[in-house]
């Protein structure tokens, strides 16, 4: 139902710092600038650093996870542990690196089967919300698949265009809290069949036409913006 991630948008009091971290230390290219947010590159995917000026806000201490090559953690590890206080951990085989942007969003760098070079891809997003239970069940029927559940059920992780963990309020790996009013894009091959799947219950439903194309927005029942196009 829905095919890919193509925007995660962040909120942030001021542009430059945010600059300074995703385009200077994380090497990210700026897609679009205005004057209100700056369009950085992970990989296909927009990372949306936004100043609060209006509807929809980025999120608020958001944690998710950029994709890098494997082979290039190391390099990633020596060129940002003098600036920041890093954390590791090791899934598997892989490992990831954690660090916080100038704005509290918790940062993870993941090995990832990527081509990069640098950043290629964001490969999960982490919620904050009120009832696991009732997140579930709404992003099942967005095509999510529960791959893993926490402790008392107060975390779960789904599968999907791309891991998705819905947390109610927690502290995480390296600290890190589940974003709240987070703004995400989704490709969808049918906007309308995903909205007809939540309509129910979604907070806010907007559907606008653009020629051939439709662009369908969904306020999730914890406030997080959903855009399916």
């Amino acid at each position: 139902m829905l095919t890919g991630l193509s925007r995660l948008a962040l909120e942030v009091k001021f542009l430059e710092p945010a600059r300074r971290f995703y385009g200077g230390e994380l090497g990210m290219a700026v897609r679009e600038r205005g004057e209100s947010e700056l369009v950085f590159a992970a990989g296909d995917t927009d990372l949306v650093c936004r100043r609060p000026t209006g509807f929809p806000r980025g999120g608020l201490h958001t944690h998710y996870a950029l994709s890098i090559p494997a082979e290039e953690y190391d390099e990633w590890w020596e060129s940002l542990e003098e600036s920041h206080d890093l954390e590791e951990m090791r899934f598997g085989e892989a490992s990831s690196l954690y660090l916080y942007d100038p704005d509290g969003n918790c940062v993870e760098l993941g090995q990832r089967d990527v081509p990069g070079p640098g950043i290629d891809g964001i490969f999960e997003v982490v919620l904050e919300v009120e009832s696991v239970d009732r997140a579930e069940s709404f992003y099942a029927d967005l095509g999510f698949e529960t791959i893993d559940t926490g402790t008392e059920r107060k975390r779960v992780r789904m599968d999907g265009p791309m891991a998705l963990e819905l947390w109610e309020p927690q502290l995480g790996l390296a600290d890190a809290r589940g974003g709240v009013h987070v703004d995400l894009g989704f490709d969808a091959p049918d906007p309308t069949a995903a909205l007809e799947a939540v309509v129910d219950r979604a907070c806010r439903v907007e559907s606008l036409e653009d020629g051939d194309r439709t662009r369908v927005v969904v306020r999730d029942p914890d406030g997080h913006h959903l855009v399916f196009e």
